[in-house]
């Protein structure tokens, strides 16, 4: 592969002298493995920038480079928009002058998308090259007919709700009665913010009430901001349209109550969100969590891990036996570890079956089941059903008393792989929990084989982070190393109109032990945690604070964010 020539894009960057060949190589390889165009490989490695990236292909395709910021969409023939083609190549009409018709592209050497544009439209397509990462917000803005940004609403412009424009939100129920023209308006400023929340990236959406006024809050990298001010009068119509569309009973008003709505954004995608009301002192809090199974299907290269974590990870993962228990607080990214993990073991020749409460994204090819105490259906209940199906490998959503402990680690002695999920702070707290839970230190030692401990920490925007001047002195007291604390560049955030007061999604942040013999015999001989996480760090392991340091030194994220989330 090595003696393979270069070519296209991969060339012209080393005849540039932009990057060296080996450089270009790795890129391309790293790309291959994540499903991800060389171009987005060399920005998320930084690189290159996406102007810098638009140049080089220009030259190399004979193309002109096109600023989409200064072109007003009023102008594009719309007569002539594809959705589908658009959304599928990328791709945009922009103008069309007599048989001739402009189209903005990201990847000029993709000829399917410009050979079925001319065939759709009669006209003799011509490329112009636009920046990767501006294409996909002008494609939703011009398909949508507007911006849909959260600065839309402002407290002044609830009195014209009509105004809103919304996606179709097919409702659960259908037995509600209240007059449809009354609740036209509420019906689109709650489409609304559901589109929002999904275009914004959140993670949950508040809708609270109050005595003399209403909020909706949403949840976006793990931290929670105001969005709009709806007038106090419409708590209960807006309550009323959340309950109808998940199903849930309107006339009950004083106890919680849970239910799922489903949004389909196309004919090919759709969203689910896990509802839940709280009665209050003014009305019924509502609070949605955007379940989106595109984020149990990122692959272990998006979540963060370091690459010798995510060997230990994918060690753990072949082995045909034994226990990986995932810890952290709620909110911490514990549900797409597993299921990334799950998504990893997903092949025909294996029988895995899972028990969660509740069941929050579909997995194709796994037999998932919704724990039901009430039915008398629980985690334990699951676990004895599921060994008599003949499992391979078995996911646990929570592992919360001795019965269901005790139950899972046998599953992992007798030659099946289960994983599962605890509520503590750090890797070697999950060992002890397990003793106190009232589990044989000598089982815990034989079947638990790997433990990660995780946070969510804010990302840092790419565009707009900012070096930030630290003394040596404070660095080493933050607990880099002294050669780290010489040669650190630290960046904090900026803001700019990409990102939100200069974050943009979010990277885990790891502890990941394997248990080694040092360790079994610790555990057996009844050590505490902090004797455990001598002996991890002894063996080499990074804590949570070291791989959140780690995270800062590479860029990814700020100091502050590392303290936010690492310092209990």
């Amino acid at each position: 592969m090595a003696d393979t020539p270069l070519n296209g894009l991969a060339a012209r960057l080393v005849v540039n002298q932009l990057l060296d060949e080996g450089a270009v190589r790795s890129a391309q390889a790293k790309a291959e493995q994540s499903s991800k165009t060389l171009s987005q490989q060399l920005v998320e490695d930084k690189q290159l920038t996406y102007p810098q990236l638009a140049l080089v292909t220009a030259e190399e395709f004979g193309i002109p480079v096109f600023d989409l910021t200064a072109f007003d969409p009023d102008n594009i023939p719309r007569d002539l928009i594809n959705e589908n083609l658009i959304r599928k190549h990328k791709v945009m009409p922009l103008i069309k002058r007599g048989t001739r018709l402009f189209v903005a592209v990201v990847n000029p050497a993709d000829h399917q998308a410009i050979d079925e544009i001319r065939f759709n439209t009669g006209l003799a397509a011509e490329p112009v090259l636009v920046e990767e990462n501006k294409i996909e917000a002008f494609i939703d803005r011009v398909i949508e007919g507007g911006d849909n940004s959260l600065n839309d609403f402002d407290d002044d412009e609830f009195e014209n709700l009509d105004d809103l424009e919304v996606s179709a939100v097919e409702d659960a129920a259908e037995d509600y009665s209240g007059s449809a023209e009354d609740d036209a308006p509420v019906v689109k400023f709650v489409n609304k913010m559901l589109l929002s929340a999904i275009k914004g990236g959140a993670s949950d959406l508040h809708f609270e009430p109050y005595e003399k006024s209403y909020r909706v809050r949403f949840r976006t990298d793990g931290v929670l901001h105001e969005v709009a001010r709806p007038p106090a009068t419409l708590s209960p119509r807006i309550a009323s349209r959340l309950k109808i569309m998940s199903a849930m009973d309107i006339s009950e008003r004083r106890k919680p109550q849970d239910g799922r709505i489903k949004m389909k954004l196309s004919k090919s995608k759709a969203i689910d969100f896990r509802v839940n009301t709280l009665p209050t002192l003014w009305g019924e809090k509502i609070v949605l969590r955007i379940l989106d199974p595109s984020s149990a299907k990122m692959g272990i290269d998006a979540l963060g891990y370091e690459e010798e974590q995510k060997a230990m990870y994918l060690e753990a993962l072949e082995q045909p036996q034994g226990m990986i228990l995932v810890t952290g607080p709620t909110g911490s990214g514990k549900t797409v570890s597993l299921y990334t993990g799950l998504n990893i073991l997903n092949t025909p020749e294996r029988n895995i079956s899972t028990s969660e409460d509740p069941v929050e994204i579909n997995l194709e090819g796994i037999n998932q089941v919704n724990v039901n105490p009430k039915q008398g259906m629980d985690f334990s209940q699951a676990l004895r059903a599921f060994l008599r199906q003949d499992p391979d490998i078995i996911m646990v959503g929570e592992i919360r008393d001795l019965e269901t402990a005790n139950i899972a680690i046998k599953a992992a002695q007798t030659g099946h792989m289960v994983m599962s999920t605890l509520h503590t702070n750090s890797a070697p707290e999950t060992l002890t929990r397990l003793q106190n839970m009232g589990v044989p230190s000598f089982n815990i030692a034989t079947s638990v084989s790997l433990i990660i401990a995780q946070r969510l920490a804010r990302r840092l925007c790419t565009n707009c982070k900012e070096e930030v001047d630290i003394p040596k002195e404070t660095l080493l007291e933050e607990g880099f190393t002294e050669e780290q604390a010489k040669e650190a560049v630290i960046y904090g955030p900026k803001g700019c109109e990409q990102c939100s007061k200069g974050y943009k999604g979010r990277v885990g942040i790891y502890e990941v032990v394997k248990i080694t013999p040092a360790m079994q015999q610790v555990i057996m001989a009844e050590g505490n945690s902090l004797e455990i996480a001598d002996v991890a760090r002894k063996e080499g392991f990074s804590n949570l604070r070291q791989s959140g340091l780690l995270k800062a030194l590479q860029g990814v994220t700020s100091l502050e964010e590392v303290n936010r989330v690492t310092l209990d």
